[in-house]
């Protein structure tokens, strides 16, 4: 385990230089562009999962994505203010409603609504890192690093959520030639 502490050790410090920040790239414009679009696409979702659900568990979830994604795309949009850049159009908040005034064939299952936003984290991880790998400024490339880190830190318990109310959807098991069980 000592090696991932060194490896993280390692590209913290690359991360940590004192140097003057140059101009963003656009690479770093692009990502910071679509991150602050795609992260205000989520709290749509997570408006809309917080407005049909009833489940006590599932909205403290939700309240907390929320929340945690509302301070991240802060950040962005701060940075990018900063740096001179037009903000993207986005979409307005939602309107709050009481999950019995949705009709049922408009309504997100809680089981959907968990599967949408795990799709979503998954993706916005991924994202993260690869935005991450490509910038040349280090305080960008910190906070793609934080922003990763927090949704690692929602996702852990949105998993545990997930398996504990069976809305885990796991594809089947793959047995490949030649292994045992396999005809």
């Amino acid at each position: 385990m000592t090696h991932v502490f060194e490896a993280i050790s390692a590209i913290m410090k690359n991360f940590t230089d004192e140097a003057p920040k140059p101009p963003l790239h656009v690479g770093e414009v692009m990502d910071l562009w679509t991150a602050f679009t795609a992260f205000h696409e989520a709290h749509a979702l997570y408006q809309i999962g917080l407005n049909t659900t009833t489940d006590k568990d599932m909205r403290h979830m939700l309240q907390n994505a929320l929340e945690g994604s509302i301070s991240d795309t802060r950040r962005i949009e701060k940075l990018l203010l900063e740096e001179g850049v037009p903000l993207p159009l986005v979409n307005p908040k939602k309107p709050d409603s009481e999950p019995s005034a949705v009709p049922e064939g408009v309504k997100l299952k809680d089981d959907e609504i968990a599967n949408l936003i795990s799709a979503k984290v998954a993706a916005s991880i991924t994202f993260c890192a690869q935005a991450m790998a490509k910038t040349v400024r280090t305080d960008v490339g910190l906070m793609f690093f934080s922003i990763q880190i927090n949704l690692m830190k929602f996702a852990a318990p949105l998993k545990n959520l997930m398996i504990s109310r069976g809305w885990l959807r796991i594809p089947p098991k793959y047995n490949p030639p030649g292994s045992p069980g396999r005809e």
